[in-house]
């Protein structure tokens, strides 16, 4: 019997959600928390990187920099919200505090804030009108907060100074209402003593789990979410959640730029999944030089492909300007990619969507007479197609290769294959390979490979070459436990008009 052939058979009988003789695979661990899921389904969040470097010019702040240099005349919290909201993005991330020292909110513990400028006669609080603005409108709100401080005469001295970041992180923390990502860079310069400063790391995550139990938390290593391992905002073609963290530090501590941390670990003791990050603009705050050198959608295309596409979330930063808005250079550049996305994999673009499907391992199939009903499958090969991400496609235990096909539109082209692993149930796939029929007529006996490639993860977005079929073969060939794909999806890249 061809694989087209049982699909025909099955689908005489409804499928329904559960079928609970037929238990779940079992998790190969490690596994990701509540916290990491939800985080990893964001999948597009933006950066805002914004203080007294964005009126000065430069990109690190010595710490001497007068309060009164930052004086944004326009600022507008709710535009930078409406231009990511259109964009896709669902959450922010904000420099609280970068090295400098300066605090966008009036903080208790420092007169280096905005307390101490003129906007708004120093009554005004960056952080409260983006948390505010984010609630607003339907964003998630998220700090970053550098511990080198090269304004404040307490840095390097040790447990005093660690002291009054953790009070830092308390009021931030406390003050804002729910923050969904805390962003902890590792650099670590000196202060203005000349002196170095040992961060206490595991009692400033201590914090955060504390007060923001829900926050994920960046860093090179996590413990949360790491680094990608560059700041040009793609991941490797081959992306594991894992990673070995023993080895890898913070910052400093942390040796160059590593394969493993672009690639993950497929045998990583830790579920540690990487966050690209990357500037619309060559530099991470505001140069009016650099106006017209904004990334074009295409560049941010390729990017949230290689990136969200690649088993890991596009972070993508916006140098606000001095008149504290997003330039309309970069809102039009982020708005031309998100009308890119649409066209390519927004709603109805999916030409295997409910098509029919077949596979050569169903967990819970059981072959019957021709002229019997099958058993329901909870896992048949249909859940990959039903655009569900709850529901999916699995094999029996044991297995470790296994095939699913699906039926297409022989006249319409695609490009692009999306695959996607349940990774609640952790990460599974080593290797897999995507074919055609190698004839229109050849009946399911020969096949033309069109891509092959390692990992999956929560998003595999695979570019093939532009291709007309009547099915496509999507082959597990090996994998860490049984498989199971929650999607598999075919897009043809359009420019839209």
């Amino acid at each position: 019997m061809t694989l087209f052939a049982l699909s025909a058979i099955l689908a005489m009988q409804p499928l329904p959600q559960t079928a609970p003789t037929v238990p779940p695979p079992a998790p190969i661990g490690p596994l990701p928390t509540a916290r990491q899921l939800a985080w990893k389904d964001l999948e597009f969040t933006g950066f805002i990187h914004f203080g007294p470097n964005t009126f000065t010019g430069v990109e690190w702040g010595h710490g001497g920099e007068p309060a009164e240099v930052f004086n944004p005349t326009a600022l507008d919290a709710r535009q930078w919200v409406k231009v990511m909201k259109d964009a896709g993005m669902k959450g922010v991330v904000i420099t609280a505090k970068h090295h400098d020292g300066f605090c966008n909110w009036p903080t208790k513990l420092s007169t280096h804030s905005v307390a101490s400028s003129p906007w708004k006669g120093g009554k005004g609080d960056v952080l409260r009108e983006l948390s505010d603005a984010c609630r607003e409108g339907g964003l998630k709100f998220g700090v970053y907060l550098s511990p080198w401080d090269r304004n404040n005469p307490k840095y390097g001295t040790g447990e005093e100074y660690n002291e009054y970041f953790r009070a830092q992180l308390r009021e931030v923390l406390t003050s804002y209402g729910p923050v969904f990502e805390v962003w902890f860079d590792g650099a670590c310069g000196e202060g203005p003593n000349g002196k170095r400063q040992v961060y206490d790391f595991p009692s400033f995550r201590a914090v955060v789990r504390e007060l923001q139990p829900d926050a994920v938390i960046f860093s090179d290593v996590g413990p949360d979410i790491r680094w990608v391992g560059n700041e040009q905002g793609w991941a490797g073609e081959t992306n594991w959640s894992m990673l070995k963290a023993e080895g890898h530090g913070i910052g400093d501590d942390n040796p160059p730029p590593t394969k493993s941390l672009t690639e993950g670990d497929e045998h990583g003791e830790s579920w540690i999944p990487a966050e690209a990050d990357v500037s619309i603009r060559p530099g991470w705050f505001y140069h009016a030089d650099q106006d017209d050198k904004v990334k074009t959608p295409a560049q941010l295309f390729d990017l949230w492909e290689r990136s969200v596409g690649h088993n890991a979330n596009f972070h993508l930063n916006f140098p606000v300007d001095r008149r504290g808005l997003i330039h309309e250079n970069d809102a039009a550049a982020v708005l031309g990619l998100r009308k890119m996305i649409d066209a390519t994999y927004g709603e109805g673009t999916d030409l295997a969507r409910g098509g029919t499907t077949a596979g050569d391992n169903m967990r819970g199939y059981v072959s019957k007479g021709a002229h019997e009903k099958p058993e329901p499958l909870a896992y048949g090969t249909d859940r990959a197609v039903d655009g569900d991400a709850k529901t999916y496609w699995a094999t029996e235990d044991g297995t470790k290769a296994a095939m699913i096909e699906v039926e297409l539109d022989a006249t319409k082209p695609f490009d692009r294959v999306v695959l996607a692993e349940p990774t609640w149930l952790g990460q599974r796939v080593r290797k897999f390979r995507i074919s055609v029929p190698a004839t229109p007529d050849n009946n399911h006996r020969d096949w033309t490979v069109i891509a092959e490639g390692t990992t999956i993860g929560h998003k595999r977005i695979v570019r093939v070459p532009e291709t007309k079929a009547k099915y496509l073969r999507v082959e597990i060939l090996d994998a860490r436990a049984c498989p199971c794909l929650t999607t598999l999806a075919v897009h043809k890249t359009k420019v839209p008009g």
